[in-house]
């Protein structure tokens, strides 16, 4: 029973720090830009954008008030999710992936479909396919 237990324990603790992964804010400090996740519960709401209502996450910029919500994210391994992803006005969208690579470190790979931009000074930069980002 003891042993019974303890397994039953560790596979709960095991379960909560899973659920960590893809929850919170990350971020690259070159582009200035984040992400705002949680895949869990998909309850991310973005501020002044309330009208898309409850998401998985989205993209975000400090110097650009628009973002990129994620229409869906589906974890596909404890450390790597798939993301449907699209730009506020719904004219540009792309299929990425978000991997955890430990320590706090996550790339971003842009896949197939759009690139994703923002807007600095009135022009636009391409954040680059591969992006890494930091847990804060």
């Amino acid at each position: 029973m003891i042993v019974l237990l303890s397994l039953l324990s560790a596979k709960a603790q095991a379960d909560n720090a899973d659920s960590t992964t893809f929850k919170g804010y990350i971020y690259n400090s070159e582009y200035q830009v984040y992400i705002q996740m949680d895949f869990y519960h998909n309850s991310v709401v973005i501020p002044g954008q309330e009208l898309f209502g409850q998401l998985p996450g989205f993209f975000g910029a400090k110097r650009d008030t628009r973002k990129w919500p994620f229409v869906s994210a589906k974890i596909t391994s404890p450390t790597s999710a798939t993301l449907s992803v699209t730009n506020d006005y719904g004219s540009e969208d792309l299929v990425a992936t978000l991997t955890y690579e430990g320590n706090g470190e996550y790339t971003l790979h842009q896949g197939e479909g759009s690139t994703i931009k923002i807007a600095v000074n009135r022009k636009w930069v391409k954040i680059p396919k591969t992006l890494t980002l930091k847990r804060q």
